[in-house]
């Protein structure tokens, strides 16, 4: 597995009501979130043989051919993971977000906007397997690269996708997409404001990349 360091953008919430748990004096009877179908949540999660990776929040499959790398902030937290192929890439990133109410509409809105200011030309695409996806381009080192949001709601958590590459076209993404579904999410019952990574973590089999065990060793 690679490692790389991405530093967390660091902000001050203050309102109760910006945090994905009910409070603790709210009484009333809440719904019971649908059942997931893939990604899914723990609760839904089948009885297969397919092998994943355990990054505590996530559970992703691994794929033949394919080459597992998370991201690491300046913490040594696992911010995101990544599914490389010779043809492109699919990132992972798990967030919080509210019991019953999705946020991928609003994500998505703002993700339009971003693109648009980086000249990324951002168009919604209906019909897929996962619902509104979000196309785009952005700054690659060969010039622009085409990129493909997908965005799936759960209970307490979003899942955001990004394919990169020839997988950013459908016609060249079932294997992405497959893995994608067999996703398990793992979010636990920590409250965290709506929004915020939910914390992964290194594979317990892995050993830390040698420059953050040497900063390790120094805070310990």
């Amino acid at each position: 597995m690679a490692f790389r360091r991405r530093q967390k953008r660091s902000r001050e919430v203050t309102e109760l009501s910006k945090l994905d748990a009910t409070p603790p004096w709210e009484t009333r009877i809440r719904d019971e979130p649908d059942t997931t179908t893939g990604p899914y949540d723990e609760r839904d999660a089948p009885e297969d043989d397919i092998p994943r990776a355990d990054l505590g929040s996530l559970r992703i499959p691994i794929g033949t051919g394919l080459d597992l790398q998370l991201e690491v902030n300046e913490n040594k937290q696992v911010v995101s993971a990544t599914l490389s192929a010779p043809d492109g890439t699919m990132q992972l990133g798990l967030f919080a977000a509210p019991r019953n109410e999705g946020i991928w509409e609003d994500v998505r809105g703002e993700l339009a906007t971003s693109l648009r200011e980086q000249r990324g030309n951002p168009k919604e695409r209906h019909g897929g397997a996962f619902g509104v996806e979000l196309t785009a381009t952005i700054a690659g080192p060969n010039g622009r690269l085409p990129v493909r949001f997908i965005g799936v709601d759960g209970p307490r958590w979003f899942l955001r996708a990004m394919l990169a590459g020839a997988p950013a076209d459908p016609a060249h993404a079932e294997g992405f997409e497959q893995l994608l579904k067999q996703v398990v999410v793992v979010r636990g019952t920590d409250p965290l404001p709506v929004r915020d990574p939910v914390p992964l973590e290194l594979p317990k089999d892995i050993e830390l990349p040698e420059e953050l065990r040497d900063q390790s060793e120094e805070d310990g």
